[in-house]
């Protein structure tokens, strides 16, 4: 048998199929309890193509599974101030539980005073100051939903990064940097990789679990990862490209996540399972 033929794909579309299915016999449970279905608010600001259709898709998953959508359109020329004063009266609403601020905003939006706008207990994405320091410190509190989806995948398939090297590649505020700390939670040693990393495949060849996170195409090369390591591409690039070179990646790795099906479903799984934690909290059962 071949490595190849070794590696396994770490499915994240099964995986958020049934994360999702128990999100709705929740949601379902919490409506008959309190006769208020959880309600997720959207916000987008422009038009952009991608994150339209991104927003759309979160509003079918929110319905599927018996969550409540109120989306939330403003022009491209809505400025910090508005967009503030939007989340804040969202923050404000007691019907509404959970808060998506699509990004990105627009270079003319401080997209950190937005996102602090979001009341924490309603900070579902998990983007805000609040969430990164409960995230950091595992205190209640929401995490980032895409590092979030990438523990969940690690413990589907029985992965314990405890002891084990873990390097991230990338550091953005709601993917490179929270997953380190989560990863750190699990006692995992981590090592974060940017832009001004030296030698960054020697790096690499050291990791027993890699996070690719920095939105480049093909830049961790298969040649470059530890043989048996465990590889998560959290990448996305035009043409369902991922940050790892799949096809010689899968030939050295244990188990692999493909782009697309394994990271993304995963993001809008954890999103609809922590809007349904957030009513629960705030409707007090």
């Amino acid at each position: 048998m071949t490595q190849a033929q070794a590696a396994r794909l770490m499915d994240g579309t099964a995986l958020a199929r049934r994360i999702v299915e128990d999100t709705a016999r929740q949601a379902a449970a919490l409506t008959g309890r309190t006769g208020t279905a959880p309600c997720l608010a959207t916000v987008l600001v422009g038009e952009d193509p991608a994150s339209v259709t991104y927003v759309r898709m979160k509003q079918n998953r929110c319905r599927k599974a018996g969550i409540t959508s109120r989306h939330v359109a403003l022009p491209a020329t809505t400025t910090t101030d508005g967009l503030v004063g939007t989340l804040r009266e969202l923050s404000a609403d007691p019907g509404v539980h959970g808060i998506l601020l699509q990004h990105p905003v627009g270079d003319h939006i401080d997209e950190r005073a937005a996102f602090e706008a979001i009341a924490p207990e309603k900070d579902v994405d998990g983007v805000t100051f609040a969430s990164f320091a409960t995230m950091s410190f595992g205190l209640p509190g929401f995490v980032s939903c895409t590092p979030g989806g990438i523990v969940q995948l690690l413990d589907e398939y029985g992965v314990d990064p405890a002891g084990k090297r873990a390097v991230v590649v990338g550091r953005s505020a709601i993917l490179g940097k929270p997953v380190g700390m989560l990863l750190l939670a699990r006692d995992a040693t981590v090592t974060y990789c940017h832009s001004r990393t030296r030698d960054l495949s020697a790096a690499v060849r050291e990791a027993d679990i890699v996070v690719a996170a920095v939105g480049r195409p093909r830049l961790i090369r298969g040649q470059d990862i530890k043989p048996g390591a465990v590889v998560i591409d959290a990448g996305y690039n035009p043409g369902n490209v991922g940050d790892v070179d799949f096809d010689s990646a899968v030939e050295r790795a244990s188990l692999i996540t493909p782009v697309p099906g394994g990271v993304g479903p995963m993001t809008i799984a954890t999103l609809l399972e922590q809007t349904v934690t957030a009513a629960a909290r705030q409707l007090g059962v």
